[in-house]
């Protein structure tokens, strides 16, 4: 198997495995099919890579430094480790759990350590003052399974700055995007009774790896490309990197090796997964973890989507040029780029079986199912949580869809049946809904659509618990507006007794009335374009709650609104357009959504008419 060629690797003469095999860039598609055919490739791979000479951590296993350490098993090695300099009377303060890495092409480009500590983080701050780090990449939550994964080592909202020893630590900006943060950090040293020193560092704080599961692919993708667009720019390229997950073990280990063989695709079209995990490994203990929870395989999968995806996004002014190019068929293949890139996606998008969608698929549950065929992931449903009598569960078929700046925006659900009205005003009521979009005109008194919201001006109740008062109404060309107060009456006895209050919520629905049953698209852009800005209004207004997207089967129609107003947004916030990862992102939960060529296209003309027609009065507005 070692001499097979399936390996990156081969033995010497003396037994010795050594991983010299570099993988070109055109190979390495094939590549990972051989490893998806075998997936023993994996596990071999990952075992000779570990099996590496381990070196001394004397500094680490001190009594004074034990306790420094967040994992015994994550630890860094004395040949390499970061040497702070030595506190006046405190002895071993030169220590904290920190190691300098290599990446494939510079010296010493990270340093790996652990999320700080109580007990650690002024030691943390030391290190990046004393390091002159260009930039900070978190990879964990603060808090994560019930457990503090690391603390919050920079000021709340509510602070203006906190101290850490003799450094001063203020945020002086905060971007929100979907999967991570980007904080704009100042850091002050006092260096005498008057004396200061400033300093500016950016922090990207990956928010969504959980630590026993790994991320999406193209979200670590887009979470390196900000990273990198900044470093490899107005920083100063020379200062390191600093990497920290939980513990500097597995999720640092994962994302180093992304971004070295990134780095090194760049200048030499080649990867060496096998070959950095031995340099990893040789550089600190625990570095990608353990096959269990496949990060090895992760890091293949991103390397892979990046070679058969690369850069999709461009810049909104060559908008039109770009669309343009992309409706010129290829001579070869006999396909425009729109038609290729919808094949791509859908030859990437995840396929979940009926173990996935088993709550779905229960006796009690499949008649709340229009189509047993489309049913939501357990990971990824919004489970319901008022209690309106025994013979009510917790489910409702919906999935939820991430935006651009904000994880779970959407809740997408296809039109309540007779039976579950009740569970759709659960739904919007438990998860604190702002908006509720509704994209098609069912034809009235429709025994398939009943209504489900009161259409007159008086009360309707839906369900045992729930009672729906009309507000207010207003009647746009195309687009119908009410706004609803929803009233919970408790019937659980342990609520009674436990005294638990229901207050009432507010939420307005939104109709478009220009989308009729059977048309692929709407018959007027601009009304849907005009919808999503008057959803996004409201929302300003209010607390930003999730938007309930409501289409007749609950998969055509919304894709386009989910993904459609992801691109918007990334055009208002980056001036970029991105509508190929955005209708990746969508069909994450939910495969069917953008389920054809007619959709995925309109998604661009969406984006289009949006910027020739509503771009620059939007930010008029703003400014």
């Amino acid at each position: 198997m070692l001499n097979s060629g399936l390996l990156p690797l081969s033995v010497g003469p003396n037994g010795v495995i050594s991983g010299d095999k570099k993988i070109p860039k055109e190979c390495f598609v094939k590549h990972c099919d051989q490893r998806r055919k075998y997936p023993v490739l994996y596990k071999l791979e990952f075992q000779a890579a570990v099996k590496v000479e381990t070196h001394s951590c004397r500094h680490a296993t001190k009594p004074n430094n034990k306790e420094k350490n967040q994992n015994p098993k994550c630890i860094a090695y004395d040949y390499n480790r970061v040497v702070l300099d030595q506190l006046p009377n405190v002895p071993d303060s030169d220590y904290v759990n920190a190691s300098y890495v290599d990446s494939l092409l510079k010296p010493n480009a990270y340093i790996v350590t652990q999320g700080p500590t109580e007990n650690t983080v002024n030691d943390f701050w030391r290190m990046i003052w004393q390091e002159n780090a260009c930039c900070i990449v978190m990879l964990t939550k603060t808090f994560d399974f019930i457990k503090v994964m690391c603390i919050q080592y920079w000021p709340s909202a509510k602070v203006n700055s906190e101290n850490y020893g003799d450094l001063n630590i203020s945020v002086l900006h905060e971007e929100e995007l979907a999967n991570f943060h980007i904080r704009t950090i100042q850091v002050v040293k006092k260096q005498g009774t008057k004396e200061e020193e400033t300093r500016t560092l950016l922090q990207f704080h990956y928010t969504e790896w959980p630590c026993h599961t790994c991320p999406f692919s193209n979200a670590i993708l887009e979470f390196r490309r900000r990273m990198r667009a900044v470093v490899g720019s107005r920083l100063q390229h020379d200062n390191p990197i600093v990497v920290h997950c939980n513990d500097g073990g597995g999720r640092s280990g994962v994302y180093l090796s992304i971004d070295a063989n990134l780095e090194l695709a760049e200048e030499e079209d080649c990867y060496d997964v096998f070959g950095y995990l031995k340099t990893l490994r040789q550089s600190r203990k625990g570095m990608v973890e353990t096959l269990v929870i496949n990060q090895y395989k992760f890091i293949y999968d991103t390397l892979e989507e990046f070679v058969l995806c690369g850069f999709s996004w461009f810049p909104v002014k060559e908008l039109s040029q770009k669309l343009k190019q992309k409706s010129m068929k290829d001579i070869e293949t006999k396909l425009n780029e729109y038609q290729r890139e919808y094949q791509q996606i859908c030859k990437m998008t995840p396929r979940f079986t009926i173990g996935d969608c088993a709550g779905g698929h229960r006796g009690d549950n499949r008649e709340k199912n229009r189509d047993v065929l489309i049913v939501p992931p357990d990971n990824f449903r919004p489970y319901l949580t008022s209690f309106q009598g025994n013979t009510f569960t917790d489910y409702i078929n919906a999935v939820f869809v991430d935006g651009y700046t904000k994880p779970r925006e959407y809740i997408v659900t296809e039109w309540p049946l007779k039976h579950t009205p009740g569970d759709f005003w659960s739904l919007v009521y438990d998860y604190e809904c702002s908006a509720v979009v509704v994209l098609c005109l069912p034809p009235r008194d429709s025994q398939q659509y009943p209504p489900f919201w009161p259409e007159g001006r008086h009360s309707k109740k839906y369900g045992p618990v729930f009672t729906i008062d009309h507000i207010s109404h207003n009647h746009y060309a195309n687009i119908k507006t009410w706004l609803f107060r929803i009233n919970k009456k408790i019937v659980s006895l342990t609520e009674l007794m436990a005294g638990v209050k229901a207050p009432p919520r507010t939420v307005q629905l939104f109709q478009l009335t220009c989308w009729p049953l059977g048309h692929r698209v709407p018959t007027s852009t601009n009304s849907l374009v005009e919808l999503m800005n008057m959803v996004e209004r409201w929302r300003q207004r209010i607390d930003y709650g999730p938007v309930v997207v409501v289409s007749h089967d609950g998969r055509g129609r919304c894709g386009v609104y989910c993904a459609a107003n992801a691109c918007i947004e990334q055009v208002i916030q980056h001036g970029e357009v991105d509508v190929f990862q955005a209708v990746k992102t969508v069909r994450r939960h939910r495969p069917q959504l953008i389920e054809n060529m007619t959709e995925y296209k309109y998604c661009y003309d969406l984006v289009l008419h949006y910027v020739l027609h509503y771009l620059n009065k939007d930010q008029k507005e703003k400014k």
